[in-house]
C-alpha cells in the first residue's frame, strides 16, 4: 500500500459498503469526502473517518442531479485543492427489492438508471478535469449481477452491467490522460443485503450456498481494502478491470 496521501470522494457513503470504503481509506490517512443525501448519517461517517486516522468531510450530494454533483466536486476543490479519486457507490434505494421485470414500473426503472448510469456520467463529467491534473482514478461499484444477471433483480443487474461497460470505455478514453477507471463487484454485509434477505426467505441460503467461503465480505476489512488498493498508487498499472470481491460466488468473470 502506497503511503502517499490522497483526497477521495465516495458517493453513497452514509452506510454499508460506501461507509466501509470511506473507513478503509481513512486507515491510510487519506482525506475522505462522504458524499450523501442524508446529512446526519453522512456527517457521522465523516466523524468516523477522523477517528480512523483520516480527515473526514461531509458534502451533500444527489448523484441524480447535475447541479448537486458539480457542487460537490467544487466543494472538494475549494477546500482541498485537488481530487485524486472518486468512488461511485450510490445505488437506487429500490435495488434490494425483488420484482419480476414485467412488473417493474417505469419510474422505478428510471430511478435505477438515474442513480447508477446517469450518476456515473455526471460524476465523470465533473471529476475528469481534477482527476486528469492528479492522474487519479475513478472506481465504479458494480455487482456480480452485472456479470450473470439476477432473476427478480433485472433493473439492478442491467444498470450494473452498464457501469461495467462505461468503466471499460472510460478506461480507454481517459488512459492517455493518465486517469485510471476500474470497477469493483463486492458481495458484502450491508443494510441493502439484509433487506433483500428479509424480503426473500430463500435468498440467504441461495447466496451463501454457492459461496466457497460461506460468508459475506466485511465492508471495511475486505471490500474497503480492495477499493483502497484500486485507488492507490499500487494499482497504477490497473485500468479497465472489474475486480470481483465476492468470496468466489460468481462463476462468470
Amino acid at each position: 500500500m502506497s503511503g502517499s496521501e490522497k483526497v477521495v470522494l465516495v458517493t453513497g457513503a452514509s452506510g454499508g459498503v460506501g461507509r466501509g470504503i470511506a473507513l478503509a481509506c481513512a486507515e491510510a490517512g487519506w482525506t475522505v469526502w462522504v458524499a450523501a443525501r442524508r446529512a446526519r448519517e453522512g456527517s457521522a461517517v465523516a466523524e468516523s473517518v477522523d477517528a480512523a486516522g483520516g480527515r473526514g468531510r461531509y458534502v451533500a450530494c444527489d448523484v441524480r442531479d447535475a447541479a448537486s454533483v458539480a457542487a460537490a466536486v467544487r466543494a472538494v476543490l475549494g477546500r482541498d485543492g485537488r481530487l485524486d479519486g472518486v468512488v461511485h457507490n450510490a445505488t437506487s434505494e429500490l435495488s434490494p427489492h425483488p420484482v419480476r421485470l414485467v412488473d417493474v414500473p417505469l419510474p422505478d426503472l428510471r430511478d435505477h438508471i438515474a442513480v447508477s448510469v446517469r450518476g456515473t456520467w455526471l460524476l465523470a463529467r465533473s471529476a475528469f478535469p481534477p482527476l486528469r491534473v492528479a492522474r487519479g482514478s475513478l472506481l465504479l461499484l458494480t455487482s456480480e449481477a452485472g456479470f450473470e444477471g439476477k432473476a427478480r433483480l433485472a433493473p439492478y443487474a442491467a444498470v450494473k452491467a452498464m457501469q461495467r461497460g462505461l468503466a471499460r470505455a472510460l478506461a480507454r478514453e481517459w488512459g492517455p490522460h493518465g486517469v485510471r477507471v476500474n470497477g469493483l463487484a463486492p458481495l458484502a454485509t450491508s443494510p441493502a443485503m439484509e433487506r433483500a434477505f428479509a424480503e426473500d426467505d430463500a435468498m440467504r441460503a441461495r447466496v451463501l450456498g454457492r459461496n466457497p467461503l460461506g460468508r459475506l465480505g466485511d465492508p471495511v476489512r475486505e471490500i474497503g481494502a480492495a477499493a483502497r488498493f484500486l485507488l492507490s498508487d499500487d494499482a497504477a498499472y490497473v485500468t479497465g478491470h472489474t475486480l470481483m470481491v465476492d468470496g468466489g460466488s460468481c462463476p462468470v468473470t
